[in-house]
């Protein structure tokens, strides 16, 4: 049976990659180049590349080391972080990026969106929504590696992100990144109901049971970082991913 797209979400920062716990205490975790080539022996369905290296220091994206993960790369991959122009956006399509994805960019310069729609479509624009909840229980939207609170909530943030032109929406829970404690449904669902565009939740998943909770809280994907790079009690490193039989058992 086909079943949702389970997307491993890699973390890069200075060339390698990194895994962080609600956005902080970021561990070195391997090679990309290594990773990918792991990836394509699971026959992953895509794998997504965030930059917060590149993000965080307002630099530009490695587009070498972009190029020599497309040139290794059998899956589509998308990749954000440090992009800021549209001449960006045309460099990274052309290296092979199958989508790009905004974040704080997408904030200051909601141009940006519109024109890399119109550039490749909307199906190769991504807008990557990081989401802090209060202990009141209220949800904010946040840029700049979750420094910065935007102060607009969620789902019409993400109404606004779809009529600008964004074809997907990758829905981060800041608390939940790094737990392996399940997503926050409650986010799901919201931002679910609130756009007619795929949602690609992230931050939460330890278990391919948790895939199966966030799709039927209105997930069109789910991405996963800690589970697809961390072994056992003691969090080894071990680059993994479901076989396809475990994954279909669960959706079923």
């Amino acid at each position: 049976m086909l079943h949702p797209r389970v997307i491993p979400c890699l973390l890069m920062r200075n060339g390698g990659l990194v895994k962080t716990v609600k956005f902080k205490n970021a561990r070195y975790v391997g090679d990309p180049i290594n990773a990918v080539r792991i990836f394509n022996e699971k026959e992953v369905d895509e794998v997504v590349f965030l930059d917060i290296g590149s993000a965080g220091a307002r630099a530009a994206p490695d587009f070498d080391l972009l190029a020599d993960i497309a040139s290794e790369a059998f899956m589509p991959f998308s990749y954000g972080g440090g992009i800021t122009s549209i001449g960006q956006v045309k460099r990274l399509y052309a290296l092979g990026v199958e989508k790009v994805v905004l974040n704080t960019a997408a904030a200051e310069q909601p141009r940006l969106v519109s024109e890399a729609a119109a550039l490749a479509g909307s199906s190769g624009v991504v807008v990557s929504m990081d989401v802090r909840r209060s202990w009141l229980g209220a949800y904010t939207v946040c840029v700049a590696g979750g420094t910065r609170d935007l102060k607009r909530e969620p789902a019409a943030y993400a109404r606004a992100m779809e009529q600008l032109g964004a074809g997907e929406i990758l829905l981060n829970a800041i608390d939940r990144d790094g737990t392996r404690e399940g997503y926050d449904l409650e986010l799901v669902r919201r931002v679910s109901e609130a756009v007619s565009i795929p949602v690609v939740v992230a931050g939460g998943a330890g278990e391919v049971r948790h895939f199966r909770e966030a799709t039927e809280a209105g997930a069109s994907a789910l991405a996963a970082g800690s589970m697809f790079v961390f072994h056992g009690r003691h969090n080894a490193v071990l680059i993994t991913y479901p076989e396809y039989e475990e994954l279909d058992k669960v959706f079923k």
